[in-house]
């Protein structure tokens, strides 16, 4: 059979492209060939005569004549297999491997059948704990290498490695060093033979027996792809997809096993209504009759503007645009949004132009990373900006407030003290660090762009994507977010001054959506500071909640605390009780993920389909459905009749979703498909330069920022991840430390103007001198506020 494959092709993926399978075991498309394990030797023609080469580290060239099924590729296979299993455990009935395990497969088919080694086989201490996640029986190791070069080569944590030489060979980790890494999991993932087990599932079932169908993880906001594995209505483990568009078959942990919080027996499966100051278990009738007569209640008296509600970025477009619906025809009220006062301009966030693809990252000249660390909170990001600096050749400059993830692989790194950031952009603009911007006169630019510190405010980021915008001759921007869903929840509407669809908040917008919803408010809203503001003063009275716990995210909590002490009435849609909804006066259980169809878009605009796999506990209902009851309490029809509907209203109503359908997303576009910035009526925001805060004279500045583990309500109900936060810990440079008197591993007190708290003191070379650095939202940790002067002392026991 001759082929025309590219040139350079390895001959392992050139005949795998073209239909032939040449088995293997340590090679991998998204890591470099290594040969190792010499499974995929094939025969070429050469003058010499034939030649057995590996087919993983081969290159194709023009008039190659390749044998992959010849007598003596076989004995060849039959050979390696041998030795392979000279040694490897017959434990196939117990291992977690057992029945989608390479090596099972290529013994039957490539395999000799019996082996001649009689032997006693090697045995190790079994199984040996190298994280909190991961668990490793060195005995089924083939020494492929694949787990060794993903830690170095993609993720950048090179904990688990080779030790000892020949025959006492084997992979693990060093002494004290356990293999703390965010991307643990794709190295059980990727394991060929079991070696490698993922401590959540181990001893869970067997491949036959799980349900399987591919979703969105919203645990970032790329959205990588995954495939759900239940059984029995339970879902046991994620898997990641290679799709090529987002993830590129990578998890981060936190993606891979924050589903533990879906079983949890702490989900609400009942409608709560408070009585006599309790909350008391009441039917489904019941509840929506009190909530929507008490929500008429207020809008009669007051109108629209006493209402609001805050929430939606953590579901599903279909959620999202019942929200907004819900809000603005229901509730007569543009007081929405899903940000939580700590986010970047909704215009910004939903509709800059000129904004890339992930996929640009791969072809960008340079790329400007100012933003939170990428690592932490966008960690599919992370691993695509890394290969880009790593393997692709692009120029990284990072800015930040101390040491990221993505330093050892940055051209250029400027670090600044939280607050500074408006002065350093000063700096850029004037030329005051040639280096950055001789990088940025690139053809291609691609700007990640966020809230790199809260000291800085939420407008510096559109500073920095206007000065970028200016200084390069073709730049995109990816302006970054937290909440996994946001830029869906934005693209529905749900914020003060947006309109499904990226349509601005005026009148051309409303005339054009009243067409379809009926009247609709016209005056832009207040967002979630201004509603809580409002809340505390009683210019609003009653407050929906959705999937939002503003007490535990907001930058200062006790804006929320005032305000929800405050408020007449509040409702809440969740999964669990948390501290912002644990005094509502009524509580629907909602359905979480897995457990509902719909759709969700990442951060580049990328369209996806989340597919249901189990029901939801109890009585639980998706978000839209529960809305679509209460507004019809009112006297309102929303005509939201299932998630598939509301997705064909979605294209109907928002030019930007135009076209788009549940059957293109699962048939023709199984990576999804970017909504573009389009129409008439969709915003086409150009980023401006605003004014900002200098920075403050003092002798420590405080840099708060979140990190992948924290203490949100789903991972307080992970058993696996939650404890994998940090905890109430402070980083400080360990020159400071003397002038404070403290020691690392000791208490220190910090104070600010927001808040106080002790802390164990974590001297840290990566937090510069004069910079306090603490995790956000950590269990135990006292809530500082986004003031950045702070005084730091010792505490002496």
């Amino acid at each position: 059979m001759e082929s025309q494959v590219p040139a350079g092709e390895l001959l392992i993926k050139a005949a795998q492209d073209e239909g032939t399978y040449i088995p293997r075991f340590c090679w991998h498309e998204r890591m470099s060939p290594v040969g190792m394990c010499r499974m995929c030797l094939v025969e070429i023609e050469t003058p010499r005569g034939p030649m057995m080469v590996t087919a993983c580290t081969n290159p194709v060239s023009d008039g190659m004549v390749v044998d992959t099924e010849s007598e003596e590729v076989k004995k060849a296979q039959e050979a390696i297999l041998e030795f392979l299993l000279a040694n490897h455990p017959l434990d196939c009935p117990v291992c977690d491997k057992g029945g989608e395990c390479p090596l099972q497969d290529q013994a039957l088919a490539y395999g000799p059948g019996e082996s001649r080694f009689v032997e006693i086989k090697r045995s190790y201490e079994k199984p040996i704990r190298i994280s909190d996640l991961v668990l490793l029986d060195r005995e089924r190791c083939i020494l492929c290498a694949l787990c060794t070069r993903f830690s170095e080569e993609i993720s950048g944590d090179p904990l688990i490695e080779f030790l000892d030489r020949g025959n006492a060979t084997e992979v693990n980790t060093f002494p004290d060093l356990p293999f703390s890494s965010y991307f643990s999991g794709n190295t059980v993932q990727i394991c060929p033979v079991g070696a490698l087990t993922a401590k959540p599932y181990r001893f869970r079932a067997r491949p036959w027996d799980l349900q399987k169908v591919e979703s969105s993880s919203l645990q970032d906001t790329a959205h990588p792809r995954i495939e759900i594995h239940a059984s029995q209505n339970e879902v046991l483990r994620y898997t990641g997809v290679d799709n090529d568009a987002t993830n590129q078959g990578w998890l981060s942990d936190k993606a891979r096993f924050g589903f533990e919080y879906l079983r949890s027996d702490q989900r609400l499966t009942s409608p709560l209504v408070r009585r006599d100051g309790e909350l008391v278990e009441v039917s489904w009738q019941e509840a929506i009759n009190i909530a929507a007569s008490r929500l008429d209640l207020i809008k009669e008296e007051d109108g629209g503007e006493a209402l609001a509600v805050i929430g939606g970025a953590q579901g599903t477009n279909e959620d999202a645009f019942a929200i907004s619906k819900f809000a603005r025809v229901a509730l007569g009220s543009n007081n929405v949004d899903a940000r939580l006062d700590d986010a970047l301009a909704s215009h910004f966030l939903s509709a800059s132009v000129d904004r890339a693809t992930i996929a640009d990252i791969d072809n960008a000249g340079t790329l400007v990373v100012w933003a939170p660390d990428l690592k932490e909170e966008h960690p599919t990001l992370y691993l695509r900006v890394r290969r880009a600096a790593q393997e692709l050749g692009a120029t990284l400059v990072v800015i930040h407030p101390r040491a990221t993830g993505l330093d050892d692989r940055a051209t250029l790194k400027l670090t600044y003290r939280p607050g500074g950031g408006y002065q350093l952009l000063d700096e850029l603009a004037h030329g005051d660090h040639p280096e950055v911007t001789h990088a940025m006169a690139a053809d291609k630019v691609v700007a990640l762009v966020g809230i790199a510190s809260h000291a800085d405010g939420d407008q510096l980021a559109e500073s920095v994507a206007a000065l970028v915008r200016q200084k390069a001759t073709h730049a995109k921007l990816l302006p970054l977010n937290s909440r996994a869903n946001t830029y869906g929840a934005l693209d529905m509407g749900l914020a003060p001054d947006l309109l499904p669809g990226r349509v601005g908040l005026d009148s051309i917008g409303c005339a054009n959506l009243a067409a379809f919803w009926g009247d609709i408010p016209t005056a832009i809203g207040r967002d979630t500071r201004q509603i809580l503001e409002g809340l505390d003063s009683g210019e609003v009275r009653s407050l929906v909640l959705v999937g939002a716990d503003p007490i535990t995210d907001l930058p200062d909590p006790s804006i929320a605390v005032d305000a929800l002490d405050a408020a007449e009435y509040v409702i809440a849609i969740d999964l669990f009780l948390n501290d912002s909804n644990r005094n509502a006066d009524v509580i629907f259980p909602a359905s979480g993920f897995s457990e509902k169809e719909g759709t969700v878009t990442n951060v580049e605009g990328r369209v996806q389909k989340v597919n249901q796999i189990r029901p939801a506990p109890g009585q639980a209902r998706t978000d839209w459905a529960i809305l679509d009851d209460i507004a019809t309490r009112m006297g309102v029809s929303l005509g939201l009749a299932s998630a598939e509907t509301i997705t064909k209203e979605i294209a109907a109503v928002s030019p930007a979703y135009e076209h788009l359908t549940w059957d293109t997303l699962e048939w023709d576009h199984r990576d999804g498909i970017v909504v573009p910035i389009q129409g008439a009526q969709a915003i086409n925001h150009i980023p401006v330069a605003l004014a900002g805060t200098k920075a403050p004279k003092a002798q420590l500045t405080l840099h708060v920022a979140r990190v992948m583990y924290d203490n949100g309500v789903r991972l307080q109900h992970s058993p696996s991840s939650h404890k994998l936060g940090p905890g109430a810990v402070v980083h400080l440079n360990p020159g400071d430390a003397p002038t404070i008197g403290a020691q690392d591993g000791h208490t220190v007190k910090v104070v600010t103007n927001h808040g106080e708290g002790e802390f164990t003191c974590v001297l840290d070379e990566g937090t510069p001198a004069g910079v306090v650095y603490v995790p956000f939202n950590q269990q135990g940790a006292a809530s500082l506020g986004p003031d950045p002067v702070v005084r730091v002392t010792a505490v002496h026991s």
